[in-house]
């Protein structure tokens, strides 16, 4: 339903740029996954409790593999509309589509919504239709985990750096669903 809804939207509007929202927090509490050690020994790895995070906002197009990200202190109608200010700075003209979850921050009164940007919004409990959740993954795999961050500022850089080298053509393919636009 969401999926022709979208087509529909994406076919009425010339040159319109879609881009998927969301947004994931990070902190300086170790994520453990999986990995490979020697046969017969044990492996320690060191691990950091702790309750201080940062939230990474992210919309991306993936058909083109662009992206408008920042790194903000919270989740709120504050920091969404900091969000949009940027997304229409970078895109002033283009008239976007974005498509983002219904959390209650999106849909608040006080949201300034930019003309530009039109808003979708994904069926509840639906994260498998929100392509951005698999950059959340490819990023923590990447550069958190079984890793210890013993600041956040130093997590911070590090994201933000890891963020920041990430090229359009791996945004493309992470972020792909070109069955929407066929």
């Amino acid at each position: 339903m969401i999926l022709k809804k979208l087509k529909a939207k994406i076919a009425d509007i010339p040159d319109v740029k879609v881009f998927f929202f969301d947004k994931s927090r990070f902190g300086t509490h170790s994520k453990i996954g999986y990995g490979w050690f020697q046969k017969g020994s044990r492996t320690t790895i060191s691990v950091k409790l702790g309750f201080k995070n940062f939230y990474i906002y992210s919309a991306v197009a993936p058909l083109t593999g662009e992206a408008c990200t920042l790194l903000l202190p919270k989740v709120n109608t504050q920091c969404m509309n900091i969000f949009f200010q940027e997304l229409e700075q970078q895109y002033r003209q283009q008239p976007i589509i974005l498509v983002m979850d219904g959390a209650s921050w999106h849909k608040s009164r006080s949201l300034n919504f930019p003309e530009n940007i039109e808003i979708v919004y994904l069926p509840l409990y639906s994260p498998e239709l929100n392509f951005v959740e698999r950059l959340w993954n490819y990023i923590k795999a990447s550069a958190i985990r079984n890793k210890t961050y013993l600041s956040l500022e130093y997590l911070k850089d590090v994201i933000c750096s890891f963020v920041a080298s990430l090229e359009r053509s791996i945004l493309k393919s992470l972020c792909s669903c070109a069955y929407l636009f066929n």
